[in-house]
C-alpha cells in the first residue's frame, strides 16, 4: 500500500484545567502590562508624545481632583450595576442584550414621576416610588422576550435587541411631548425645586448611588450563590436537560430570571436619571448596556470581580478624555490607546483557558 504523509499543524490549542484565582490573576496583570508596553509604543512613534505624561495625564482625568474621583465612583457603580442586573440571565444562558431598552423604560418612568409629581409630594416618598415603579418598568419590558424564549424558544439576542429601538422610540415620543420649546430636550427636570432628586449625604452628592448599587450588588451575589433560585438558574445554564431531569421548571426560572434582570437595569434608569443626569432622553443609556456585557463576561457572572473590571473600564474612559483635552490629540487617536488595552485585557480570558502547544514531529506515515 502507498504511504501517503501529511502535515500536523505546527501549533495546537488545547483546554487548560481551571487555573486557580492567583494565576488567573498573574494572567490579566501580565497581559495589562503588555497592553501598557504596545501603548506606549503607539504613542511614542504615532503621536510623538512621551507615554509616561499620556498615563499621568489618563489618571488625572479619572482622580485628578476630588469631583473627578467622585466623577469615576459615579460611573463606574452605574456600569456596575447594569453588569450585575446582566448576571441572573446570563448565568443561565440567556444572552439579554436589552439592558439599554430596559434602562431607558426605568429611566422614563422615574422622569415622568420626577414631572408630575416632583412638586406635590415630598422627595423622599417619591424616591421610593420611583425605584419601585422603575423596577417595574424594567422587569415588564422584558416580560416579553422572556416569555417567548420560555415557551417558544426564540432568539433572545435579535429579540432583546430590537426591544432597544423600541424604547428609543417611546422615550423620543415622550420626550417630544413634554418639550415645549420643540428643542427635543426636556432639560433639567425640576431645576429649582430639585423635587425628585437624590439628597447629598455627609456633604457628598453621589453617597446614595453608591449605597443603592452596593446593596443590590451583594443581594444578587447571594441570590446567584446561597439561594435555591439562584442554584436553579446555574442547573438551567449549564443543561436544559439536566435540569428538567431534575425537576426544575424550566420556563419558570427562565421568566423569573430574565424579569430581575430587567428591574434591575430599570432602576439603573432610576440611578441615571433621579441621581445623575436629571434628565431623559435617548442617550440616557449611553451605550452602557452593551459595555456592561462584557464587564459581565470577564467577570465570569461574578459581582465582587465585576466592580474592578468596571472601574477599570470607566478609568479607561476618562482617561481617554484627559488626553484629547491635554495634547490636542483627536478622539480615535486616544480610543485606539483604549482600544488597545480592552483587546489585551480581553486576551487574557484565552490564555487563562487555553495553552499554545507545539508539535514536534510534523510528518507521519500512513
Amino acid at each position: 500500500m502507498e504511504k501517503k504523509n501529511h502535515r500536523e499543524p505546527l501549533f495546537h490549542i488545547v483546554k487548560k484545567d481551571e487555573a486557580s484565582l492567583p494565576l488567573k490573576m498573574l494572567t490579566v496583570a501580565l497581559t495589562v502590562l503588555a497592553a501598557l508596553l504596545v501603548s506606549a509604543l503607539f504613542i511614542n512613534f504615532v503621536t510623538k508624545l512621551d507615554p509616561i505624561s499620556v498615563y499621568q495625564s489618563m489618571f488625572k482625568g479619572a482622580f485628578g481632583t476630588s469631583r473627578r474621583t467622585w466623577i469615576t465612583v459615579r460611573d463606574t457603580c452605574l456600569l456596575l450595576l447594569i453588569s450585575v442586573s446582566l448576571t441572573p440571565a446570563f448565568r443561565m444562558r440567556f444572552w439579554n442584550c436589552g439592558a439599554e431598552g430596559q434602562i431607558l423604560i426605568g429611566g422614563l418612568s422615574t422622569a415622568a414621576l420626577m414631572i408630575y409629581l416632583g412638586d406635590r409630594i415630598p422627595t423622599a416618598v417619591l424616591l421610593i416610588i420611583m425605584f419601585v415603579v422603575s423596577a417595574l418598568c424594567g422587569a415588564l419590558w422584558s416580560l416579553l422576550p422572556a416569555v417567548f424564549k420560555a415557551r417558544y424558544d426564540t432568539n433572545e439576542t435579535l429579540f432583546t435587541l430590537m426591544m432597544n429601538y423600541v424604547a428609543i422610540q417611546i422615550v423620543e415620543f415622550f420626550v417630544d411631548f413634554w418639550d415645549k420649546k420643540q428643542s427635543h430636550s426636556v432639560g433639567i427636570i425640576n431645576m429649582n425645586t430639585m423635587g425628585g432628586w437624590f439628597p447629598k449625604i455627609f456633604g457628598q452628592q453621589y453617597i446614595l448611588n453608591v449605597l443603592i448599587v452596593v446593596v443590590i450588588t451583594v443581594a444578587v451575589y447571594i441570590y446567584m450563590r446561597y439561594s435555591k433560585h439562584g442554584y436553579e438558574d446555574a442547573v438551567v445554564g449549564e443543561s436544559v436537560a439536566t435540569a428538567r431531569y431534575a425537576g426544575i421548571n424550566v420556563p419558570k426560572v427562565i421568566r423569573n430570571n430574565v424579569l430581575l434582570s430587567g428591574a434591575i437595569s430599570g432602576i439603573a434608569g432610576f440611578v441615571e436619571v433621579a441621581g445623575i443626569s436629571h434628565t431623559i432622553s435617548n442617550e440616557t443609556a449611553g451605550g452602557r448596556g452593551f459595555t456592561a456585557i462584557i464587564v459581565c463576561w470577564l467577570a465570569k457572572f461574578n459581582p465582587f470581580t465585576m466592580i474592578l473590571i468596571s472601574a477599570f473600564i470607566v478609568f479607561l474612559d476618562k482617561g481617554a478624555s484627559q488626553i484629547s483635552s491635554d495634547f490636542g490629540l483627536n478622539e480615535y487617536a486616544s480610543n485606539i490607546i483604549t482600544g488597545i488595552i480592552l483587546f489585551f485585557i480581553l486576551s487574557s480570558e484565552f490564555f487563562n483557558n487555553y495553552r499554545i502547544t507545539v508539535h514536534k514531529n510534523r510528518k507521519e506515515g500512513e
